[in-house]
């Protein structure tokens, strides 16, 4: 069996396109109220385009006119099931999303721009979620004829 670090993974434009285009949950981990943070601005892109989204943040609050919730486990107790997993946190604290959004049976992982973890990514693919690492659904969508 071959060890070492895993294989740098690839985004795959047809999983984008079906997850910008496919009505779903999307819970935004790290989305708050405040309006100078990235997350909250992709959050309205995303629902734009008829995504529900719910917000995960420490601090709960309220965004978008969506309930927000400590963590995905109180999320999905809360709302049902997440469809994906959009993540506005640091590289070194992905991991421990991921394995959270495994745990509660998301379909899909999206790791927004500057986010890597490639045994993060590796471990949710493995578990059978769909993996986008290092983009932006804003970037994305534009480029695929999404929006």
């Amino acid at each position: 069996m071959e060890t070492g670090p895993p294989k740098a993974h690839r985004n795959d434009p047809g999983v984008m396109q079906r997850l910008l285009t496919t009505p779903a949950r999307w819970a935004v981990v790290g989305l708050s109220d405040n309006r100078a943070r990235p997350a909250y601005g992709v959050a309205r892109y995303v629902q734009n385009l008829g995504m529900r989204i719910v917000p995960v943040h420490p601090k709960a609050g309220k965004v978008h006119g969506a309930t927000g919730y400590r963590t995905l486990t109180e999320a999905t107790a809360a709302v049902g099931p997440i469809d994906v997993v959009d993540c506005f946190v640091r590289s070194e604290l992905v991991g421990d999303v991921v394995d959270e959004a495994i745990a509660v049976g998301a379909k899909a992982v999206w790791l927004q721009l500057g986010v890597i973890d490639e045994a993060a990514a590796a471990r949710a693919s493995a578990a059978g979620l769909k993996v986008i690492m290092n983009t932006c659904p804003a970037i994305e969508a534009p480029r695929l004829g999404v929006a």
